[in-house]
């Protein structure tokens, strides 16, 4: 199984709510039409989750956007690729958007809390208030898990095809832990973890929460307000 991740800035303050009532009606339900596409979502870097980080590089600091498809294997990358190809002839991609990191990364690992019923391959499809991510060294996940707050984690690793604006794809891992307890006090307890025990099998790219877009109506995009103090008036 493959996870499809990409790290998206939004490149003019103002196109926030554009950008989400394009990739919410528009772009998102298209990628489900293909064959082997079984999880699509996307998490919002609000100003209280960008607070809350405990490391980012100079590549995805800009980003506010992260959205991860899982795949059922690398067959079905001609199909997406070749669909993201269609839509942009079709003018239905969004023009004021940049992604730092995208690409393929093959699943490596998952657990689940103890206290969750569901098995580890069936979190990501159970609901949860949002994500804490790391990007760079491998982590323990086992680890990760047994924080109060946490039902699952996945972790990933970049293949060959992964890419970056910097260049050549790194060995880059990342680790994904699924939230459904107090999305801040359990991101403050995997920041405190993460910076004692994360990075010493490299620099860490990433380290912090990102909340769930559904928090707010998927349809009503007036709702998507999370940038609105920092847009110039």
């Amino acid at each position: 199984m493959l996870g499809f991740f990409s790290f998206t800035e939004v490149t003019q303050p103002s196109a926030h709510r554009p950008y989400n009532e394009w990739h919410r009606l528009d772009h998102m339900p298209e990628q489900f039409s293909l064959d082997g596409v079984l999880f699509g979502q996307r998490w919002v870097c609000t100003p209280d989750c960008r607070e809350a980080r405990v490391a980012v590089s100079p590549l995805l600091e800009p980003c506010h956007y992260m959205t991860l498809y899982l795949m059922r294997d690398a067959g079905v990358l001609p199909s997406f690729f070749d669909l993201a190809e269609r839509l942009r002839q079709a003018d239905r991609f969004f023009a004021d958007r940049r992604a730092h990191l995208s690409g393929p990364f093959e699943v490596r690992d998952c657990w689940v809390s103890p206290r969750v019923k569901v098995s580890a391959a069936a979190v990501p499809h159970r609901p949860a208030r949002g994500i804490y991510i790391v990007v760079g060294p491998p982590v323990d996940g086992a680890a990760m898990v047994a924080h109060q707050g946490v039902a699952g984690a996945w972790s990933f690793a970049n293949t060959a095809t992964a890419d970056t604006a910097t260049g050549p794809s790194l060995d880059r891992h990342i680790t994904v832990a699924f939230i459904d307890g107090d999305l801040a006090t359990t991101a403050s307890q995997l920041g405190q973890w993460c910076l004692q025990h994360a990075g010493h099998g490299g620099t860490m790219e990433w380290a912090g929460p990102l909340d769930l877009l559904d928090r707010v109506n998927p349809i009503d995009t007036d709702s998507y307000d999370w940038f609105d103090r920092l847009t110039p008036q």
